[in-house]
């Protein structure tokens, strides 16, 4: 096989050698060994809500976040949107899930995951407003945007700005054991159940491992971002919609333990204002418009704090459509809106978390009531692709669970990440009674295997940096796997980027390292990137029909056949496999 000049040349010559300074070290110690009933891999919102679910059925809990669970992940600076059924608002919850349903993901989802979200919701929020995180900001419960006209509401408008610290201060309350800055680097099993975690200690500059054996882990990783080149920023990797520290490590352990992977060929285009890639669209109440002022799409033709934004949930691709055909750029108006609603939905931009975008706006003298603002499409990303679980929260792999944005078969932002870390946090604590405790996973072939890996990069003096390999990763992807819109998948070009991460994972495994803890961690986020993009590639060239935006060249077509068909990818003694399953109606 052929192979592009820029790969024949890093196979040839490697990446370029770096030399920054002599580190004279011994082999990384182990700081410290912890047994617990559930571990808890991420801090964010479902693996605090799963540390609070599983310590109130009395469970040891020790959760790790790779930074500060006050602080971190999706949904660390706050959020606006809650998506949940409200009997005495909306009355049978058939009517919150029909509307759920109508949504771009709803094939993707298992329908009795769904009914159990959301007939749990209304306890879970009643949960976080008893708590102090205020769900009712007007008085009452209220619904509002991600609506279409004249249809019931079903995202409740909440002020989320205090979420984390809230939820990290629930678990504390209740025992739960929180180790801020130790990210986990493997998740370990043995014969088909797992035992513990090996974790990394971050908090100094000379890396340490934290060995945790548990019973059960739940794996609440969430979103995975720097998998594909920034756009519309390329040489800015952290310019991204999500957290750019969520690299789906859970998921590509979960992989390499054997557990299935469901949806993720299915990848995700965010969108909001061009080149702020960190600020959504989802709090604008404005009308997308063409350069010449005619709205664009249907639906929304003045500025509607009711609805929102539903015209990019209903054209996703506007945004691309309008920039390839040369009609755009495309802009957000919100200048036929009222004092009140653009006070309105500058309250909401706090309650979301996006007061740096709000500083910027009002350092550089942008008033949104008089200011269009260009919106853009974002790169692909995986949010709800990941590990399939049942209706507890459990995958095929023994004593490992999910939830949040990594859950491969339900979907529903904030809201299901919230539910779904308390059922998981739940179940896997009931699953400690049946469960034992791995005295010595040090030991075990797996925990030996990682950590040598983890010797070997930190004991190298040069080489290519997380950097090098993580843009090449990024290369890769978004040259042989992109998302459409305006960008097809082929048999042979699916081919021909797992030839190339072959390729990549022998250089990165011959040359890559790392001078501190902080540069481990991110080599070990872009060796999961890696794998994820394998998967993600399998699963692709498996699927061979367009759907969404899994476009492929070679097989234009949408098959009705495969519309309730969930595609399982995972790993067999190191050999990965795929699958077709129904979806579960």
């Amino acid at each position: 096989m052929s192979i592009p000049l820029l790969y024949a040349q890093n196979i040839k010559e490697g990446f370029q050698l770096r030399k920054p300074f002599k580190k004279e070290h011994a082999m990384i110690e182990v700081k410290e060994k912890l047994q617990a009933d559930v571990l808890i891999i991420g801090g964010g919102i479902a693996g605090l809500m799963a540390a609070i679910g599983a310590a109130d059925k009395g469970a040891d809990v020790v959760l790790l976040d790779k930074a500060n669970t006050k602080r971190s992940g999706a949904g660390a600076t706050g959020n606006d949107h809650f998506l949940c059924w409200i009997p005495e608002k909306h009355g049978d919850i058939g009517v919150v899930y029909e509307e759920f349903m109508d949504s771009q993901n709803a094939t993707s989802n298992d329908t009795p995951l769904v009914m159990r979200f959301l007939e749990t919701s209304p306890q879970v929020v009643a949960m976080w407003n008893d708590w102090g995180i205020n769900m009712k900001p007007t008085g009452d419960y209220h619904f509002e945007g991600h609506a279409y006209p004249g249809r019931p509401k079903i995202f409740l408008k909440y002020d989320g700005h205090n979420q984390k610290k809230v939820l990290t201060e629930q678990a504390k309350k209740r025992g739960v054991r929180i180790i801020n800055h130790s990210p986990a680097l493997e998740i370990l099993s043995e014969n088909g159940k797992i035992t513990g975690v090996l974790a990394l200690d971050i908090s100094e500059d000379t890396p340490k491992y934290r060995l945790i054996a548990a019973k059960a882990v739940v794996a609440a990783t969430g979103y995975v971002s720097r998998l594909f080149t920034t756009d519309p920023t390329p040489s800015q990797m952290f310019n991204t919609n999500m957290c750019p520290s969520g690299t789906g490590d859970s998921i590509a352990q979960a992989w390499r333990c054997g557990a299935y992977l469901v949806n993720m060929e299915k990848t995700y285009r965010h969108a909001g204002p061009r080149f702020l890639a960190r600020c959504g669209k989802a709090t604008w109440i404005g009308v997308y418009r063409y350069p010449d002022g005619r709205p664009v799409g249907p639906f929304v033709t003045e500025p509607n704090v009711e609805t929102g934004d539903i015209t990019s949930d209903v054209w996703s691709s506007a945004f691309t459509d309008l920039k390839m055909s040369g009609q755009g750029p495309a802009y957000m108006d919100c200048s036929g809106a009222s004092k009140e609603d653009l006070e309105h939905m500058r309250w909401a931009m706090k309650c979301e978390g996006l007061t740096a975008l709000i500083d910027y706006m009002d350092k550089e003298g942008i008033d949104p009531g008089r200011h269009a603002v260009e919106f853009g499409q974002y790169e692909a990303n995986l949010c709800t692709n990941g590990i399939e679980i049942d209706i507890n929260g459990e995958s095929n792999i023994k004593g490992l669970f999910a939830a949040g944005d990594m859950m491969g078969n339900i979907s529903g932002d904030i809201g299901a990440a919230a539910v779904y870390g308390w059922i998981a946090g739940q179940h896997a604590a009931e699953y400690k009674n049946s469960a034992f405790v791995c005295e010595r996973i040090e030991e075990t072939p797996r925990c030996l295997e990682r950590m040598e890996l983890f010797n070997t990069l930190y004991d190298r003096n040069t080489g290519a940096n997380w950097q090098e390999a993580n843009f090449a990763l990024q290369q890769i992807m978004t040259e042989y796997a992109d998302c459409g819109p305006h960008r097809a998948r082929s048999d042979s070009m699916l081919s021909a980027g797992i030839k190339y991460l072959g390729d990549l994972r022998k250089k990165m495994l011959g040359e890559l390292f790392a001078n501190d803890a902080h540069e481990l961690m991110r080599a070990a986020e872009v060796l999961n990137l890696l794998d994820l993009g394998q998967a993600l590639m399998i699963a692709a060239r498996e699927r061979k029909e367009s759907r969404g935006r899994h476009l492929r060249s070679d097989y234009t077509f949408t098959n009705p056949l495969l519309r309730d068909k969930f595609l399982r990818v995972w790993q067999e003694n190191g050999t990965p496999c795929s699958a077709w399953r129904d979806r579960i109606k």
